[in-house]
């Protein structure tokens, strides 16, 4: 049976909603009713705030208003343009470009309410709508017979896309940049579920969701060391609703996250939704996909299931092709705007201790063939002998050595360490191709020699000279972290996440942290 903990000195009064099933003992439950007719709608009610912050909302943009920018967008440079051209009927063809642009974005949901990191379409998505108008324009041009010269009516529709991707842009920059509309979140599962679920979320702060609270199922109780405001029974009971409305508006959550499992089987959970959109509380259900990114699934319907489609990895394609060329002009262009710094770091390594410039190393890359890596120096010239000397002081319970205060490290050593400088001579093997720009850290091949097989899929990519491990701790990270970071890009990356983890890498360089 369950029932609803009402915690003594955080909220006063009566908990959960007027007129919901209130919790019943074993003897006064009725279990002759059928069990379609058990759940029950609970009315309206407000919550009851004492104490508490609300959660904060953050504001839609409002349909019309988006709208009217695509419209006036599209609508007035194409008119613009037109008119230079001295092209028949500019207004009128730009008012349709621009009546069929707003449709388009419509209908491919542009101006619908985003969840919390939920894309809308990526830098991709104007591209896709902008294409998909020429084509409908083409159909009208086609049965109307209209005079406009395609190549000028083409350039007309440009500066509308030019403008939807840099709002897009702008949108996006605005999101990231500023703080995220936190969400409270009670969860709902067995108590592994629970454990897992809580630990994830709220370990990690590039995400808006924080676990409040937890009702388990079952008798079996959580570890996560949030508060228990109520348990469900193990088997479906009337007032699971109630149960749960009531430990969510005492600790005002704002989303309901399931963890199914044997004990919320799919008949419980749809009457749990049936009572929680009813009383005003959004649901979300946990899928046991993790590591997959949310652009890679796709949801479906088939003979009364919820499938999801999960996309492969992206291995060949326009995209790999794209960011190999990224990758070669890219370092190439770095290679030449830094020649005067690569050319001091090397005259000031070679001049504050014995030994070569460079430092190289065999790595393990792509497919796991071996290749030769390039740093600058920033070690005394016998620094590899030594390791062996140092083992035991190893910080790392991986197949890494890493040491906070390694004393083989010269002083500019730390400098060129703490900066990443000493990494630039990389460039080199991203224009051979051996590396990328982004992508996993290259291992050792004595590293590689101890990888299980979860861990040698990070071989199935280009190492890169920055990644997510960059940009989210370096050294300051534990094995285990290092490789869910590496696997999650290997299965997930794309052109527009790699340039979205070189902005990144720039501040992770700026200030230093993880890096020794």
């Amino acid at each position: 049976m369950g029932h609803v903990e009402i915690p003594e000195s955080d909220i006063s009064g009566p908990v959960g909603l007027a007129g919901a099933p209130r919790p019943r003992t074993a003897a006064s439950r009725n279990r002759t009713v059928a069990p379609e007719h058990l759940w029950r709608a609970p009315t309206t009610v407000e919550r009851d705030h004492v104490g508490r912050p609300r959660a904060r909302k953050t504001p839609v943009p409002r349909v019309p208003f988006l709208a009217l920018t695509d419209l006036l967008g599209m609508g007035i440079p194409a008119w613009l343009v037109l008119r230079a051209g001295g092209q028949p009927g500019a207004l009128t063809a730009a008012a349709s470009a621009a009546l069929v642009w707003t449709g388009v974005r419509a209908a491919r949901g542009r101006y619908a309410p985003r969840l919390p990191g939920e894309s809308a379409g990526g830098p991709y998505g104007p591209v896709g709508d902008w294409l998909a108008l020429i084509g409908l324009l083409a159909v009208l041009l086609a049965v109307t017979g209209g005079g406009l010269d395609p190549a000028t009516a083409v350039a007309a529709l440009v500066p509308g896309l030019a403008l939807a991707v840099l709002a897009g842009a702008a949108g996006r920059l605005r999101r990231a940049s500023g703080r995220r509309a936190a969400r409270r979140v009670l969860v709902v599962g067995e108590a592994a579920g629970l454990d897992r679920a809580v630990h994830l979320l709220n370990s990690r702060t590039d995400h808006p969701y924080t676990a409040v609270a937890v009702v388990p199922v079952g008798p079996e109780a959580p570890d996560c060391g949030t508060p228990v405001p109520g348990r469900l029974a193990p088997r479906p009971a009337d007032d699971d609703v109630s149960t749960v409305l009531g430990g969510a508006f005492a600790h005002d959550a704002d989303l309901v996250l399931v963890a199914p499992g044997p004990q919320l089987d799919d008949d419980r959970l749809r009457r749990l939704a049936w009572g929680l959109h009813d009383g005003g509380l959004a649901l979300c259900v946990l899928s046991d996909l993790s590591g997959v990114a949310a652009a890679r699934v796709r949801p479906a319907s088939a003979a009364g299931l919820t499938l999801l489609h999960v996309a492969p990895p992206l291995r060949s394609g326009p995209q790999a092709a794209l960011k190999t060329v990224v990758d070669r002009a890219g370092a190439a262009l770095g290679l030449l705007m830094l020649a005067p710094v690569l050319f001091g770091v090397a005259l000031a390594v070679r001049l504050s201790s014995p030994g070569p410039v460079f430092h190289r190393q065999t790595r393990h890359g792509r497919h796991n063939r071996p290749f030769t890596m390039w740093k600058f120096r920033t070690m005394v010239a016998d620094a590899e002998p030594r390791r062996e000397q140092l083992s035991a002081a190893n910080e790392s319970e991986g197949p890494m050595f890493k040491m906070r205060r390694d004393p083989r490290v010269t002083r500019i050593g730390h400098a060129l360490r703490r900066t990443s400088v000493d990494e630039l001579p990389q460039l080199l093997n991203v224009l051979r191709g051996d590396m990328s720009l982004v992508g996993p850290r290259p291992p050792l091949p004595e590293e590689v020699s101890r990888y299980d097989e979860r861990e040698l899929r990070r071989l199935a990519v280009r190492p890169g000279l920055t990644g997510l491990w960059q940009v989210s701790g370096r050294s300051d990270l534990s094995w285990q972290e290092t490789v869910s970071l590496d696997l999650w890009y290997v299965d997930n990356w794309s052109v527009a996440t790699d340039m979205g983890l070189l902005a990144r890498t720039v501040r992770a360089v700026t200030d230093g942290r993880g890096a020794y």
